[in-house]
């Protein structure tokens, strides 16, 4: 959500609270898939379409129901693709060189993504 090392001298942190985030996703009509760590995040109640989306975590003494097993499967293979892209980019050190225009930082991570994709799907 935020920049780590060398990045955030330059460009400060750019991080929003939760509820913020949330809400600019709701503005735009947007929404996001992620992983455990952001369970919670989203409390908008049981009938509202969400803005984030995560599975679902074990409780300490019960395990999770087959239905929310195949919803962790689902959601893991959605978010599958792009770890791995970004996990390419990590490779490339193509994000921590990165300090310019955030335009031109999202176009480049997309045409790299691209990539990535057409590489995998070979």
């Amino acid at each position: 959500m935020g920049l780590r090392g060398p990045a955030r001298a330059d460009l400060g942190d750019h991080r929003l609270p939760s509820r913020q985030f949330t809400a600019h996703l709701r503005a735009a009509s947007l929404g996001a898939i992620a992983d455990l760590g952001f369970v919670g995040l989203d409390d908008s109640g049981p009938d509202a379409d969400p803005a984030v989306i995560t599975g679902y975590k074990a409780a300490r003494n019960l395990s999770p129901t087959r239905g929310q097993k195949l919803s962790n499967k689902a959601l893991a293979a959605v978010r599958a693709p792009v770890e791995h892209g970004f996990a390419h980019l990590k490779n490339w050190r193509v994000l921590g060189k990165v300090r310019t225009d955030p335009t031109w930082a999202t176009a480049l991570v997309r045409a790299l993504l691209v990539l990535t994709n057409k590489e995998i799907a070979r």
